[in-house]
């Protein structure tokens, strides 16, 4: 299995959300990772802080999938990607050093 990396940030979109509106979506991007991983998917997901713990830095997303479009299938039913709140990015890690996740 490979590992993967989805980066993302709210669109201007989801900016213009109040808090409240954003947390309904994180709610369901966060339901949506837990039945992932207890459907077997090695998982992990987040968000990124600055220096001062401020959010704002986007997400980060790491799984195991046995290929890119695996991956990519996996991803895109992410619900706020299908709501279309995030610019995303997806890309390959490979591992050099290390201990893994999971």
């Amino acid at each position: 299995m490979r590992w993967f990396i989805k980066t993302e940030l709210f669109t201007k979109k989801a900016m213009r959300f109040t808090p409240e509106e954003r947390q309904r979506y994180i709610s369901q991007h966060i339901t949506w990772v837990k039945n992932l991983n207890a459907s077997g998917v090695k998982v992990s997901s987040g968000y990124l802080i600055d220096k001062h713990k401020v959010p704002g830095g986007g997400g980060l997303l790491i799984l195991q999938a046995a290929s890119f479009n695996e991956a990519e299938s996996l991803i895109i039913n992410d619900p706020i990607i299908i709501a279309g709140l995030v610019n995303w990015k997806l890309q390959e890690w490979i591992p050099v050093f290390g201990e893994l996740i999971n």
